[in-house]
């Protein structure tokens, strides 16, 4: 098994609701967003995924998201925009682009050079 990966990210703001404590207020980060697919064989040049696909679907994804205000776009309107909470929705957004040999294998969700969430299923 292969696992590719391709790095982006988008500028955000957001709060955390009925946190308790200074990210309940309005503020932003810089979002770095890994995403990670599992690919079982390679094509005939040798490539499991074209990476240039691949950041074009993330972008697709995470242009709707930058420069907003997280907590009012959809998901985020009903649920926290938490780390955790983002890295789960791209998964949602970006697992029916794959099938067959290439699948989703996990996104991942930087919001500070030192602390990130991981979503992979299961």
């Amino acid at each position: 098994m292969y696992i590719i990966a391709v790095e982006k990210s988008f500028d955000a703001a957001h709060y955390l609701r009925g946190y308790g404590g200074k990210c309940e207020k309005l503020h932003g980060h810089r979002f770095k967003v890994v995403v990670r697919l599992k690919c079982n064989k390679l094509n005939e040049v040798g490539i499991a995924y074209d990476f240039t696909d691949l950041k074009r679907q993330v972008m697709e994804v995470l242009g709707k998201y930058d420069h907003q205000c997280l907590n009012e776009i959809d998901p985020f309107d009903k649920i926290n925009p938490s780390s955790e909470n983002i890295a789960s929705a791209f998964y949602g957004a970006l697992e029916p682009a794959f099938s067959g040999d290439t699948g989703l294998d996990s996104v991942e969700v930087w919001e500070s050079p030192e602390s990130c969430a991981l979503y992979r299923p299961g």
